[in-house]
């Protein structure tokens, strides 16, 4: 077989199901030979953001890595801003870029999309990849390739290899199979054995989870750890959507002072809170206003875990969870987790439509049709969806970079075969909400609730009086048959009550409800994180 061919079959094995990607001239061999092969379907979007964007989405609701392939240069400088999000967020999104041959790197000549130097971008990758390959000799290409992978599978984070465009048809030997990382199983024992001593311990034992779970497909085996320790489960903000799907005594989403009380004095007030797989992110803990000592917690993430001031180095989650399991009893009385509450009961009116009537409205369709999936993108449009009914529910509530919605829905969509409620501000849509214009050929049909207050809102509340944050009328509910879909344009609680209804009563097209939002119209949610956010920094003078 040939190299590509080798690649593609290694993938495969390792759980990947489709390659996201846009080809260019240096990447066409690699295209040419991977659409013949027919190993892994393509699908092209219109610009390389959001193949990044789609291909961490697809990694995420897969729990499995995802392919991202672009050419060099032009394409894979596209791409870095997603691959960073992606790192941030652990999800293992592989970048195959396309490379000058190896006649073209010695010509002497400076190649069209290059960088300062011919090694400009392996350079930039290898700062927000953990592990990089060229894979420029036939001979090292599949064990490079397998120490790649490998990487992607550990540590659940991006990967880039790069394949010059003359080595592509390279016969080659097949790539080894995986081979997981040693540990040391009496360490991961003895770590086990201190947490449920710790646990044991507390009057008050809380288990919060996070991403990590999610990301080593861990959340039907944490369910059930939750369940013989009869302890609480809450997410954290990034966990938002997590265990929604298993058997777990979930209570909520702590979200400090922005979100529920109860859930804030349950997490806050604990003296046993075990962090299962959470990223220490300000996105997750920076709503804590220092309420919470994390020198307390138990903390197991990024293959290591900490106990106050000790530290348990090449902890594998799976293999601690796994060990948990092994030991758990219960440390108290069954818990019975109560339903979480969420906003319901949209008055169809003329009253002017808020985000909290957006939430309202999402969670009455969800009630008559059942909970959808959903792809968010960052500012109030997220703070909204945590006012959603639980369900899967994906965002870079991190990295909190705009454009992720469309092309994530996108994808989660092509993932799940389910249909995917996608969220999504005015701002972050002008960048990949074109996006839409694929869904025909892909055969999806995503239901699109666009929050047009036709201003970048979360920035204003910061800054109230800049202009800066102003944003025309683009009017994208007009531009939705042009791309294949159904457009409508709602400015009252009634409106948009039976747009919902008749978005999701019709299927074969994507439908794009663009909500009118007035400035300053903000989530209940938002408007607690700011002022949260406002007096912690008045008390403490940042």
């Amino acid at each position: 077989m040939n190299l590509v061919e080798a690649l593609l079959q290694a993938l495969r094995a390792r759980g990947v199901r489709e390659i996201f990607g846009i080809p260019g001239d240096f990447a066409l061999p690699f295209f040419r030979i991977a659409e013949a092969s027919g190993i892994l379907p393509i699908h092209t979007l219109s610009h390389e953001p959001a193949v990044g964007f789609a291909a961490d989405a697809a990694a995420r609701f897969r729990s499995a890595p995802a392919v991202a392939a672009v050419t060099w240069g032009a394409g894979a400088f596209n791409i870095v801003n997603p691959i960073a999000a992606a790192y941030a967020e652990k999800s293992p999104v592989v970048v195959i870029s396309g490379a000058p041959g190896r006649h073209e790197a010695r010509s002497g000549l400076l190649l069209h999309h290059q960088g300062p130097r011919l090694d400009t971008q392996f350079r930039v990758f290898r700062e927000i990849t953990v592990a990089q390959a060229r894979l420029e000799d036939p001979r090292t290409a599949p064990s490079e390739s397998a120490r790649v992978l490998q990487a992607a599978l550990e540590e659940s984070r991006p990967v880039y290899l790069e394949i010059p465009r003359d080595l592509v048809a390279a016969p080659v030997e097949p790539v080894p199979d995986p081979a997981p990382w040693p540990f040391d199983p009496e360490a991961v024992a003895a770590c086990a054995d201190a947490i449920l001593d710790r646990l044991a311990a507390a009057r008050r034992p809380v288990l919060l989870v996070d991403v990590e779970i999610r990301r080593f497909a861990l959340e039907t085996k944490v369910a059930e750890l939750a369940r013989r320790l009869a302890i609480p489960v809450v997410t954290s903000f990034m966990g938002r959507g997590l265990l929604t799907e298993a058997d777990a005594p979930l209570v909520g989403t702590y979200l400090g002072f922005a979100g529920d009380p109860a859930i804030a004095e349950l997490v806050e007030g604990s003296d046993g809170l075990l962090l299962l797989g959470v990223i220490l992110s300000d996105t997750n803990f920076g709503v804590s206003a220092g309420r919470l000592d994390l020198r307390r917690t138990i903390r197991a993430c990024d293959r290591s875990v900490a106990m106050g001031f000790h530290v348990f180095p090449d902890i594998p989650l799976r293999a601690l969870v796994e060990a948990l399991l092994e030991r758990a009893r219960p440390l108290g009385s069954a818990v019975a987790a109560p339903k979480p509450a969420v906003p319901r009961d949209l008055r169809a009116d003329e009253a002017p439509i808020t985000p909290d009537d957006i939430a309202r409205g999402i969670n009455d369709l969800f009630a008559r049709h059942g909970v959808m999936p959903v792809a968010c993108d960052v500012g109030d449009c997220l703070f909204t969806a945590m006012s959603l009914d639980h369900g899967p529910l994906t965002a870079p509530a991190y990295y909190a970079g705009m454009g992720y919605g469309v092309p994530a829905g996108m994808a989660a969509q092509l993932v799940t075969g389910r249909r995917v409620l996608v969220l999504v501000g005015d701002g972050a849509f002008q960048m990949t909400g074109w996006e839409l214009g694929n869904c025909r050929k892909f055969g999806i049909d995503p239901i699109v609730v666009v929050f047009n207050n036709r201003s970048w809102e979360m920035l204003r509340v910061f800054e109230p009086e800049a202009r800066f944050n102003d944003l025309d009328d683009w009017r994208f509910a007009e531009a939705a048959s042009a791309l294949g879909g159904e457009g409508r344009r709602v400015w009252t609680r009634a409106e948009l009550a039976r747009a919902l209804e008749e978005a999701i009563s019709s299927r074969g097209r994507f439908h794009l409800i663009e909500a009118m939002i007035p400035r300053g119209a903000i989530s209940a949610t938002l408007r607690r994180f700011v002022e949260g956010v406002q007096a912690f920094r008045r008390a403490t003078g940042g």
